[in-house]
């Protein structure tokens, strides 16, 4: 028998590409930090964090306006399935993150969908998970975008996400619907 016929049989890893795109990266050097186009190998268990404090977070932005920790991403099993999912977490007080039409605001996580936008204040992050059957690692790999991933990806400009402060949405007041009558239309 030879070394190949031993060799264990590799197993692919599930990858996030994420492209990103922000309108002041050539001259702020906002992604200086990140490596892009290479494939980085994490461990499964790790909770990814993207922000600007070198200490706490994987993915640095060198950014003032960007929250220490802005999001997180964290890998997940759903049960009774071998697929595995990643779940994304908003963890800036003070900037709501959008998640392709939805709004999360501090502490809120939804499922990662196969393919999404995510955006909050200028940053855009197209997000594209292609499936692996590793369950002990995955991989990230970082694409720059020259342009707009919203106009590149014909997606409906819609006005950015206040960098402080959430849309009424995430307001902690409650707002009640107000009785009106037709006369005061």
């Amino acid at each position: 028998m030879s070394n190949f016929e031993d060799a264990d049989t590799e197993e692919t890893v599930t990858c996030l590409k994420i492209t990103v795109y922000h309108p002041g990266q050539l001259q702020s050097g906002i992604f200086q930090s990140i490596r892009f186009y290479n494939r980085e190998k994490l461990p499964s268990s790790e909770v990814v964090k993207f922000g600007r404090n070198s200490n706490i977070c994987h993915y640095t932005f060198q950014d003032k306006q960007v929250s220490r920790v802005q999001f997180s991403l964290q890998l997940f099993k759903k049960f009774d399935t071998a697929v595995l999912s990643f779940e994304i977490k908003n963890m800036s007080k003070k900037t709501s993150l959008l998640v392709d039409n939805k709004e999360l605001c501090y502490l809120n996580k939804i499922d990662l969908p196969y393919k999404c936008m995510v955006r909050f204040g200028d940053y855009q992050f197209l997000i594209e998970k292609e499936d692996g059957e590793s369950l002990e690692f995955f991989e990230t790999q970082f694409i720059l975008s020259p342009r707009s991933l919203l106009e590149e990806n014909n997606l409906p400009l819609q006005k950015p996400i206040p960098e402080y402060g959430c849309y009424p949405s995430c307001s902690t007041q409650n707002t009640f619907p107000t009785e009106m009558d037709e006369s005061e239309l």
